[in-house]
């Protein structure tokens, strides 16, 4: 009775979970904190889960300390969050500079706003915003305040990611005025919540990793399993891409636009080669990093000198979507198509209107999908795109385009420059002088270097940029990967079909192709990765494409470990890792190197979000074992089925390898992320869509470790079934969160 409570309870609390995410999407978060997460049922719902869990471990006599110190450590961490919720106090202090406040404004939420009093007072000295060197895109936010507490007083500075905390009062940096003589500071008051959850967090690391080490848990257990030198595996994916074909229009010569590009523009907030403006330009608007035969500096230099003559090319490329079918729009479009003088112009304008007043159906999404390139086209033929001509003045460098402005400040002789060299060049180029084009373009280089200041990228960060641009690393493993991995399938049936001494030698030879085929794609990735570091300065996992290629890195890393034990973890993994890299090919993911936001700047980001992607990969890996086990077990019927050896058995043993490492990795990234939020913003558990839904998954994966308490799941099929299932948590929480949902602070991935 007691085992049907605790699993009628723990489905009910996931099921209100998943619920308020897709309530909060209709509802909004406002309606969930207060009628989900912050409702008397909901902790109640908890505290019996809870209770109900400590009594079931009672009454099985559960006595392995990794065991009891994990539970005792989950425990640990509800109690925390309890004392956070009745014991914490949190609000903002807004300051205007030189004058002291004390205090606090209380959100009651329904009730409004609650004025309370800071044991000390605060007085902002000052305020800045720190940016990326030569560019407009913030790197931090710092307040520069003193601490006044009776007559003592106290300097302190407030930052993203570095926090004051002065008598158990956290000081987080939230938002400033816009004159920049203002400041907001959430102040979170928690001194018995923090403790306690902080001490789960710390028991639960040591209890993850005693269950990795300890010989008599389940996961050493397994290790010794005489299974490990036998596998079997199947998986397939296959995709087509069809290119089109249409006529270029007139651009420079392809040297001459490559040194083009090799200048540098203020784009997407950090100086870059102008490839890489070039290569985003052609990427957004026709879908692909060329044109034609011409290279995206090609493509960029066309548009920027011969404007009218491709605005009449079909380059913009429509996605399917009501609004294509409703206008009867080609697949590929070009400018001139949506300014029709009989229509009233601008085709799509009444449409984007009705979007930016609220209408956002499908419909309405798809017109702002279109505009924005659109306006992408139109700001690069008035210039404004080719912020190409630095100044430095005063140790501050800014950018400006040959359209844009330009202050007296500056002083005659770089202001005629500036104004002249592009209109310069311009007439060169429609003459077809290249030499003198040539010799402008060089001019113009020579004065970036002289007036960037230390704006522009280091000589390392220049060669990875374009190494980077050169070749479409990860769409040619992608390809390279699932081919490698659909021909290792049918290596692997025909061995399956017909176990003789011939296929055990081909077997070898074939494992030692499939892991020079792996090693071959983890260092092409691998240097991939690399040089996305290298150019941004940033470790390579701040955003939806990256973390994808970091989870292909991983399935690549764990299926290598485990080639010696599993021969067939290798045409696995490489399935696998063609698959998130195909996503990541296909996807609604932005490839472009971005700058990196002031609140991901931290440590425990990187940390964090290895960590997670680590866990996701081996859950990746136990996706497909399920589907492989699925479908050896559909092929072979009854044998296949309950051998005690047999293939489904075999990867039955494999999957549960890898759910074990990749339950703590999951736990442990999970509340990593915690911490990170609670040193970045004050709170480290928000209900955030994507904190819950990686919640869900970690209780839905911590379902198929209970193999005592839940002994259907030690039947293979019943086990594979199970894993296939909970694959889908992972996807709602990677994709899904940020995809559908659409909500919650982590949706900028």
């Amino acid at each position: 009775m007691t085992r049907k409570i605790l699993f009628a309870l723990y489905l009910l609390t996931m099921a209100a979970m998943a619920a308020a995410t897709f309530i909060e999407k209709y509802k909004g978060t406002d309606f969930v904190q207060a009628h989900v997460y912050g409702a008397w049922w909901f902790t109640l719902l908890w505290a019996a889960l809870a209770a109900v869990g400590v009594a079931w471990i009672i009454k099985r006599h559960v006595r392995r300390p990794s065991t009891l110190a994990l539970h005792a450590a989950l425990l640990l961490i509800l109690m925390g969050a309890l004392l956070t919720r009745t014991t914490a106090e949190r609000g903002m202090v807004h300051l205007r500079q030189g004058a002291p406040t004390d205090t606090l404004f209380v959100d009651l939420g329904h009730d409004g706003v609650a004025t309370r009093t800071l044991p000390f007072k605060l007085r902002l000295d000052s305020f800045a915003i720190a940016y990326h060197e030569g560019t407009d895109a913030p790197a931090d936010y710092r307040s520069h305040l003193t601490i006044i507490d009776g007559g003592k007083e106290t300097p302190a500075t407030v930052s993203m990611n570095n926090i004051a905390t002065h008598r158990s009062v956290r000081l987080y940096q939230s938002s400033y005025d816009p004159d920049l003589r203002g400041s907001v500071l959430a102040a979170n008051a928690d001194p018995w919540g923090i403790a306690v959850t902080y001490t789960g967090y710390a028991l639960l690391l040591i209890a993850l990793v005693w269950m990795l080490i300890n010989p008599q848990a389940t996961c050493r257990r397994l290790l010794r399993s005489p299974l490990l030198k036998r596998g079997a595996a199947a998986l397939a994916l296959l995709c087509a891409l069809a290119p089109t074909a249409a006529t270029a229009q007139p651009t420079m010569p392809a040297g001459q636009a490559r040194a083009m590009g090799q200048l540098h523009v203020l784009w997407q907030g950090r100086i870059c080669p102008l490839q890489t403006l070039a290569l985003d330009f052609t990427r957004k608007l026709h879908g692909s990093r060329s044109y034609c035969g011409l290279t995206a500096e090609q493509v960029l230099t066309g548009w920027i000198f011969w404007g009218e003559e491709w605005s009449a090319e079909p380059f913009i490329k429509l996605k399917d979507g009501e609004l294509k079918q409703t206008l009867q729009l080609p697949d590929y479009a070009s400018l001139n198509t949506f300014f029709n003088p009989a229509m009233g112009g601008y085709i799509l304008g009444p449409y984007v209107e009705e979007y930016y007043r609220g209408n956002n159906d499908a419909f309405h999404r798809q017109a702002a999908d279109i505009d924005d390139k659109i306006q992408m086209v139109m700001e690069l033929r008035r210039g404004l795109l080719l912020k190409i001509f630095p100044c430095t003045t005063g140790g501050a460098t800014t950018w400006y385009a040959p359209t844009a402005p330009i202050p007296d400040s500056i002083g005659r002789p770089r202001k005629l420059f500036m104004q002249s060299a592009f209109s310069l060049l311009w007439a060169e180029v429609l003459a077809g002088r290249t030499a003198t084009a040539d010799s402008l373009i060089d001019k113009m280089a020579a004065y970036q270097r002289q007036n960037a200041g230390q704006s522009l990228p280091t000589a390392a960060q220049q060669w990875a940029e374009r190494a980077y641009n050169a070749v479409p690393l990860p769409t040619i493993l992608a390809m390279f990967c699932l081919a490698a991995g659909l021909l290792s399938l049918v290596a692997a049936i025909a061995r399956l079909a017909r176990p003789t001494a011939t296929a055990a030698r081909r077997s070898r030879l074939h494992g030692r192709l499939c892991l020079c085929a792996m090693a071959a794609a983890f260092a092409a990735l691998t240097f991939c990765g690399a040089l996305r570091w290298v150019a941004s300065g940033n470790a390579p996992m701040a955003n939806g494409y990256e973390t994808m290629l970091l989870m292909a890195w991983f399935v690549m890393a764990a299926s290598m470990a485990l080639a010696r034990r599993f021969s067939l973890a290798l045409p696995l993994g490489l399935l696998t890792a063609g698959f998130f890299l195909l996503v990541s090919h296909i996807g609604q993911m932005d490839p472009a190197i971005t700058a990196m936001m002031p609140v991901l700047n931290s440590p425990l980001l990187s940390l964090h979000v290895s960590v997670i992607m680590l866990a996701f990969a081996l859950l990746a890996l136990t996706f497909a074992c399920a589907v492989t086990a699925l479908a050896v077990a559909a092929a072979r019927g009854h044998d296949g089925c309950h051998h005690a050896c047999g293939p489904v058995a075999r990867l039955q043993l494999l999957s549960r390898l890898l759910l074990y490492p990749a339950l703590a990795a999951l736990a442990a990234g999970t509340f990593i992320g915690a911490v990170w939020a609670n040193v970045s913003w004050g709170q480290y558990w928000g209900w955030d869509a994507k904190e819950t839904w990686a919640l869900i998954t970690l209780m839905t994966y911590a379902v198929a470790a209970h193999t005592d308490t839940i002994p259907a799941l030690r039947r293979p099929l019943v086990y594979h079934a199970f894993m296939a299932v909970a694959f889908i948590t992972i996807i709602m929480t990677y994709f899904g969160v940020n995809y559908f949902l659409g909500s919650g602070m982590h949706t900028y991935a």
